[in-house]
């Protein structure tokens, strides 16, 4: 459960349309501090995932789709990153030979409870309080 730079830039320009008002990849790009390049490759992942919606033509851009109190940093983040692991002998069908039925691995069993937290504090607050300052 590594925060990528794309989870941090997810959020960054989740956050630069937070006001409502359209806005086009070059102004969120220079707001925000992401290159051009990525700034499109994740507006296009947050628009897959239902977060943003585009719109062509003059006054074109993107625009925020996303119920910012309900959202949290762990939706944005799996939205663009899939493996939101701590380390990947906690992902779903990892073999490990040290963490056999019967003789489980206290390592493996410490990352799984640090997955844990990490995903309930990822969880803890919505977009909005954190943006907006409602109960953080």
């Amino acid at each position: 459960m590594l925060l990528t730079k794309e989870c941090d830039y997810a959020i960054r320009i989740l956050r630069a349309l937070s006001d409502g008002t359209p806005s086009n990849i070059q102004t969120i790009s220079q707001a925000e501090q992401i290159s051009v390049p990525m700034a499109y490759k994740l507006a296009h992942k947050l628009e897959q995932a239902g977060y943003l919606k585009s719109s062509r033509g003059p006054g074109g851009g993107y625009t925020l789709t996303a119920d910012l109190k309900s959202a949290t940093l762990y939706d944005v983040c799996l939205a663009v990153d899939k493996d939101l692991f701590v380390t990947e002998c906690v992902s779903p069908g990892f073999s490990c030979s040290r963490n056999l039925p019967g003789s489980p691995c206290r390592v493996h069993q410490e990352f799984i409870r640090i997955q844990k937290i990490m995903r309930k504090e990822l969880q803890w607050n919505s977009l909005y309080d954190i943006l907006f300052g409602s109960s953080v």
